[in-house]
């Protein structure tokens, strides 16, 4: 007769057939370092649907929304507005004056030519002084000037006169020297005023031309 096997060991070996089985499942496990993806059906494998352009620009303009019960910005209560959501500034008008209907300065608010010449020396004399003649700082100085003497002269001379100033700058070397100027304007109501100054080293002749605007 052939011999049973005894029932503990036949248990055992139940045992370690079943350990040897499932060994190479936990050793896969242990390898991949994400789990194994689930199986997907013909329905998941299907591409997410595309926003159309209206969506996105309504997903968009929601971004800048606020949340219900908070106040919305200044810039949000604008009427027109640009396609990001900003406004769109209007451009700033001039401001347009009414006219006067004046032809001609008001009585006691003409030129002094006398008033403007003596300010004129007087800002010669303390601008120049003991100043050196210099054939590459001549121009410069001239514009400078010019534009003081202007200054100046815009503080004596009544309001609605244009002003033009003009300087004459050069080395003092004992010549002579003639400036003349001619212009068309109206002799009741525009003037001039010129003056000069001279040192050991230059000369200067400076002419203010004041002309009446309507």
């Amino acid at each position: 007769m052939a011999e049973q096997p005894v029932p503990e060991i036949a248990l055992l070996a139940q045992v370690l057939a079943a350990g040897s089985t499932e060994a190479p499942a936990l050793r896969c496990s242990r390898r991949g370092s994400q789990p194994a993806a689930p199986a997907r059906g013909p329905e998941d494998s299907k591409a997410p649907p595309l926003l159309s352009r209206r969506n996105s620009v309504l997903s968009r303009r929601s971004s800048f929304g606020m949340g219900l019960g908070s106040r919305r910005p200044s810039w949000m209560l604008q009427r027109r507005v640009s396609f990001s959501g900003l406004p769109i500034f209007q451009p700033i008008l001039k401001t347009r004056l009414e006219n006067t209907y004046r032809i001609g300065p008001d009585k006691g608010c003409r030129f002094d030519a006398e008033q403007v010449q003596r300010v004129l020396e007087g800002t010669l004399a303390c601008a120049l002084g003991t100043t050196v003649y210099s054939a590459q700082g001549s121009a410069p100085l001239a514009l400078s000037l010019t534009e003081l003497l202007q200054n100046q002269a815009k503080e004596v001379v009544p309001p609605r006169y244009k002003l033009v100033c003009h300087v004459v700058l050069g080395q003092q070397g004992q010549q002579s020297l003639l400036v003349a100027s001619r212009g068309l304007w109206d002799p009741e109501t525009d003037s001039f005023a010129s003056a000069t100054f001279s040192n050991a080293s230059l000369f200067a002749v400076a002419t203010v031309y004041g002309v009446y605007f309507e």
